[in-house]
């Protein structure tokens, strides 16, 4: 049975004013023992410009934080965000499963829109592709109602595994949106190819860290290493440069990455900032590749 979202209808008096430059954000998996207020704050100070918030959970019994079911929370979050350099980018994470019904989740998007987010977080969870497809399209339309795209990350244990697996499912809707994660897609059969063939009208962000080269042999292990062990850019095994080299210029960046012994070790601001300052020079370093035409596939 698919996770219902309760029809509070909550609202906020006015959105948050859209940044014109998402630039560097701060993914709610990376903190998700931080309720948003928190994360906001840990954003202003540590060098992101957005936030992605967990309204809903990837997993039964995992931390979300539903302000969509609290008008007084929704509220007050949209009106510390009106006092911020710093905005919310995403929101998660809506899970197509077969008994999937779009309508559920409106409430969820209109929350989305009065903290002025652009894009939701999409697993794609039912077997039968062809029904997939369809509760995508569903969704897409909701998320359009309210400025938004929904955005579908392929993950290589899930029924979406790889980056043509994606195409396939988003491109019947009207307005299709694909999200590719650096881990998974290293970890999955998605290629370099297959990053640049991506339309670019399909990719509205990117989320970007690092991992252990080779990657786990199976899907506990990939799993594990999703949700646990990330590391941050440039100090693991994956060629970022080269991956986000074939990714569109400019493209928003949310860096998800889970790793509590590392962020124990360091303190968790000193450990936001050095993994910003780290994906600013994998930022760099694929814009130097793409300059000098490295990022071309034949």
């Amino acid at each position: 049975m698919s996770a219902a979202v309760p029809d509070a209808r909550v609202t906020a008096s006015a959105p948050p004013s859209p940044r014109p430059n998402p630039g560097l954000g701060l993914a709610a998996l990376t903190v998700l023992d931080t309720p948003p207020a928190r994360q906001l704050a840990l954003a202003e100070r540590t060098g992101y410009d957005t936030v992605g918030l967990r309204l809903l959970p990837a997993a039964p019994a995992t931390p979300a934080y539903p302000v969509h079911t609290d008008r007084r929370a929704l509220a007050d979050l949209a009106a510390r965000l009106r006092d911020s350099p710093v905005g919310v980018f995403d929101i998660e994470i809506v899970r197509i499963a077969p008994d999937f019904r779009a309508e559920e989740y409106r409430s969820f998007f209109e929350a989305g829109n009065a903290l002025g987010a652009r894009a939701a977080l999409v697993a794609g969870d039912d077997p039968d592709s062809s029904r997939l497809a369809d509760s995508y399209a569903a969704l897409a339309v909701l998320a359009a109602e309210h400025d938004m795209v929904a955005s579908l990350e392929f993950m290589p244990w899930t029924c979406v595994p790889d980056a043509r697996a994606a195409v396939e499912i988003v491109a019947q809707a009207e307005r299709p949106s694909v999200l590719v994660d650096a881990l998974h897609a290293a970890r999955s059969a998605t290629t370099l190819a297959d990053i640049a063939a991506l339309p670019r009208g399909w990719l509205h962000y990117a989320q970007l860290c690092d991992g252990t080269v080779p990657a786990p042999a199976d899907d506990a292990g990939l799993i594990h290493d999703a949700r646990s062990y990330r590391l941050a850019p440039g100090e693991g095994g994956i060629d970022l440069a080269a991956m986000w080299s074939r990714l569109p210029a400019g493209l928003p960046v949310s860096v998800e990455l889970p790793n509590e012994p590392q962020r124990r070790e360091m303190g968790t601001e000193a450990w936001l900032r050095h993994l910003a300052e780290r994906a600013r020079a994998v930022l760099a370093a694929a814009s130097a590749h793409r300059d000098a035409g490295i990022g071309s596939d034949s």
